[in-house]
């Protein structure tokens, strides 16, 4: 299992090196933190490390915090540059993977058409193989994690938006333009649907990510749904994915009701991509899955969109497609695209 998360901004002290080589450095770059972590050839990470991205500053900025992330998980795993086969880095957004250049991420403004990978690798003097960050966490399940025993995977990552990675037989399915496996935008609804934040209508992120979890809960507590939830408008409180997790926890019917109309919706995603590309397994991870099989909530999450799965799915996927939480948690990224690194530069030691 990965070491305990260090906090924003610091390191854990340097440990023993007993792992043997080839190590492999992973970042991954998110809109509030950048992640990094030496990894060995088994998907073992020996350092963790986190600091704040402050993406308002800029890419120039950003790219010496990805530096300084980097030189600092190599100081906690006790190696040197000389000892890295290769770096992989996970961004968000909109980007041309084969040209290794960061578009128009929308949670990073400013770093539009910024030659990312190119510009890192230079400053490690290290090659650098750049991927999106929800198929480096995919890649991360399927050689590290609970797909470790999968030939294909599909992973779905909830947050503020729904992410999705897929991979096919150490295949990161990433598309002829660098959008492939952008399942968060397959259309659920083409009557009036919910716009979601990219200016589409009907799509699973508008209604199963948190914003659209959120905007359910207003429109249902602005309808006159009695529940606790109320409490959080008369203090002038947000209400937030934790609390309405915390709210069915505690029996609230109408959180509880969200939470499963949640598993609903996501469950439509995923009888779509069984029905696609019949993974072996799919995982559901990020920030948003209530607790996982750790809580009450999370657990009747999971086993409502089964259920559902179940009523829509051909029998034979559905009886054969193991459907679970994923086991990474937040080391998934930066394990992941070390392991792009490893697919591209060699896994001879």
């Amino acid at each position: 299992m990965p070491p305990p998360a260090a906090s924003p901004g610091t390191t854990s002290p340097a440990s023993p090196r007993t792992n043997p080589p080839p190590f492999f450095l992973g970042i991954d770059v998110g809109g509030t933190n950048v992640k990094a972590g030496v990894v060995d050839n088994a998907g073992v990470p020996m350092s963790h490390v986190s600091f704040p991205t402050e993406a308002e500053r800029g890419p120039e900025h950003g790219l010496q915090t990805l530096a300084r992330a980097a030189r600092a998980a190599m100081e906690q795993a006790g190696l040197s540059y000389h000892d890295l086969r290769a770096v992989g880095l996970a961004t968000p957004g909109t980007m041309d993977l084969p040209a290794g250049m960061l578009l128009d991420p929308p949670n990073l403004p400013g770093w539009t058409n910024f030659p990312i990978r190119d510009r890192l690798a230079r400053e490690l003097q290290l090659p650098v193989t750049l991927q999106n960050d929800a198929n480096a966490a995919a890649y991360g399940e399927f050689w590290a994690g609970r797909g470790r025993d999968a030939d294909s995977l599909v992973l779905w990552t909830m947050g503020t938006g729904i992410g999705c990675g897929i991979i096919i037989g150490d295949l990161i399915l990433e598309g002829a333009h660098s959008h492939g496996a952008e399942c968060g935008h397959i259309i659920i609804e083409m009557h009036r649907g919910r716009r979601c934040d990219t200016g589409q209508y009907g799509t699973l992120e508008a209604y199963a990510g948190a914003k659209g979890l959120l905007r359910r809960c207003e429109e249902a507590l602005d309808a006159g749904r009695a529940s606790s939830l109320h409490e959080f408008r008369a203090r002038h409180e947000p209400i937030t994915p934790l609390a309405i997790a915390q709210a069915a926890e505690a029996n609230d019917p109408l959180a509880d009701e969200l939470i499963l109309e949640t598993a609903r919706y996501m469950a439509v995603g995923t009888v779509t991509l069984m029905h696609t590309i019949d993974p072996d397994m799919v995982l559901l991870g990020g920030a948003m899955t209530f607790g996982r099989d750790q809580t009450a909530v999370g657990r009747r999450f999971l086993a409502e969109l089964r259920h559902e799965v179940r009523l829509r799915a051909f029998p034979v996927p559905y009886a054969r497609t193991v459907i679970d939480f994923a086991s990474l948690g937040g080391h998934a990224g930066f394990i992941g695209a070390a392991g792009c690194a490893r697919l591209k530069y060699g896994r001879k030691s």
